[in-house]
C-alpha cells in the first residue's frame, strides 16, 4: 500500500499473501513455527517428474493477489495487486495431489491490466513500483534468505485443495475451493480465496497509530494451469 498525503507523503507500503511488505519499516512478528529446509529451497530442487504428472505452464498460469488499504485515513493511500507469473511444479491426477513453487524475486507489481480487473483505477508511477517491490522483498519478507514460496496441494474430493503454503520459513495449512478441469492433455484449477497476513504471523503495515494501515485480508485469485 501506499500514501502520499500533499506534496511530501508517506512512504509506499505493500503487503503480499501468499507475501506482504512494509516500505521502509520491518513489523514486528510474533515467533512463528518454522519449517525445515525446504522452506527456502530454491524452485529448481523440485522432486523429480512422476509418472502420469502434468508440468505446469508459468506462461498459462497466474496468482494475483490484491491488496486493500485501510485505516481513518484510507483515501491517502493506494491498494495493489502482487501477481505470480513463474509458478514452478507438477500436478499428479492419479494421487490427487500437486507440488508447485515460485521465487518472490519473480513477482511483479501493480501490472495495468490486473490493476483494472481488481477494480483499481489509480496506476502508481513507475519509480514508486520499484520502490514498492524493492521494500517487498526486503527486510519484511527477506526473499534472499527466504527466496522461494513452496505449496503442497492435495484434492480433498469434490472441488476442494488443502494446500500447505510454506512462506518465509513458515507453513500453514489452508482450504480452498477451486474449479478443476482434468482431461488427457491438461489440469486447469481456478478460484479465489481471502487470507489473512496474521495467519502467517505477519503485523499488517500501518502507519500514524493505525490511521493509515493496511488491511489484514488478502484477496487471492489463481488459474494454475498443467500440461502433459
Amino acid at each position: 500500500m501506499s500514501a502520499a498525503p500533499g506534496s511530501g507523503g508517506m512512504k509506499r507500503a505493500l503487503p503480499l499473501l501468499l507475501l506482504v511488505a512494509a516500505c521502509g519499516q520491518t513489523p514486528k512478528t510474533p515467533a512463528p513455527q518454522r519449517a525445515g529446509p525446504t522452506a527456502h529451497s530454491d524452485a529448481s530442487s523440485a522432486a523429480p517428474a512422476t509418472a502420469g504428472a502434468y508440468a505446469v505452464d508459468p506462461a498459462a498460469s497466474l496468482i494475483a493477489v490484491t491488496v486493500r488499504r485501510g485505516g481513518l485515513l484510507a483515501r491517502l493511500g493506494h491498494d495493489h495487486v502482487v501477481a505470480v507469473r513463474t509458478l514452478t511444479g507438477q500436478v499428479t491426477p492419479a494421487v490427487d495431489r500437486a507440488d508447485l513453487s515460485f521465487r518472490l524475486d519473480g513477482m511483479t507489481v501493480d501490472e495495468p491490466p490486473l490493476l483494472r480487473d481488481a477494480g483499481i483505477a489509480t496506476q502508481p508511477s513507475a519509480q514508486a513500483v520499484e520502490g514498492t517491490r524493492h521494500n517487498m522483498l526486503g527486510p519484511v519478507l527477506d526473499a534472499q534468505r527466504y527466496p522461494t514460496v513452496s505449496l503442497h496441494v492435495e484434492r480433498l474430493g469434490g472441488d476442494r485443495l488443502q494446500v500447505d503454503v510454506t512462506l518465509h520459513g513458515v507453513t500453514r495449512r489452508l482450504l480452498l475451493p477451486a474449479a478443476l478441469q482434468v482431461d488427457a492433455a491438461q489440469v486447469v484449477a481456478s478460484g479465489s480465496a481471502r487470507l489473512k497476513q496474521t495467519d502467517f504471523g505477519i503485523t499488517p503495515f500501518t502507519v500514524g497509530a493505525g490511521l493509515l494501515a493496511v488491511d489484514d485480508e488478502l484477496e487471492v485469485n489463481y488459474r494454475i494451469v498443467a500440461r502433459r
